[in-house]
């Protein structure tokens, strides 16, 4: 995958706004507010801060920032798994309370989707989530795609006790 050598003050080359909402590719910058929509958040599993800045600057092109009035509402951490290089794998989806309400999340997932060149969508997803197998149905219904899923990651596979199951789910997209 293609490292972004984009510089933080410029503009992202490709994204899609309506009056009040941009959805466009991250950069370093936004790393910061990335990390702090997780920890405020109160739902997603908190990485490292280094973790969010990382993804920000060298996954830009597989990670996306949703903003209204210039303030970070909303991110998609993505990245094309080396072993299944047409799939692009969503790591973590996080939207502001705030901002919920208005299919950002889906609206960012699309925004990657209609942008890259990719054959299926994946993502882990824990069967207690609903809002996210919601969302990932949603789309996949919107695409006429059907939805599988399979074992990924056990429970015990996980170093920290009481950690659910996250089979991995697929929705094929290709172009």
């Amino acid at each position: 995958m293609p490292m972004t050598t984009q510089d933080d003050t410029d503009d992202p080359p490709h994204a899609a706004t309506t009056p009040d909402l941009t959805i466009r590719p991250t950069t370093r910058a936004d790393g910061a507010a990335m990390w702090r929509l997780a920890r405020d958040g109160g739902v997603l599993d908190l990485n490292s801060s280094y973790a969010y800045l990382l993804y920000a600057q060298d996954f830009a092109d597989t990670c996306r920032v949703a903003t209204l009035d210039g303030s970070v509402v909303g991110f998609v951490l993505a990245h094309r798994p080396p072993a299944r290089p047409g799939s692009l794998f969503v790591w973590q989806v996080g939207v502001s309370p705030e901002a919920r309400g208005r299919r950002i999340a889906a609206r960012m997932i699309e925004d990657l989707l209609d942008s890259l060149d990719v054959e299926t969508l994946e993502a882990t997803v824990t069967e207690s989530n609903t809002a996210s197998r919601a969302l990932f149905s949603g789309i996949a219904a919107r695409r006429g795609a059907e939805l599988t899923w399979r074992e990924f990651v056990r429970g015990g596979d996980f170093p920290d006790e009481g950690h659910e199951a996250e089979p991995l789910l697929q929705i094929p997209v290709g172009h």
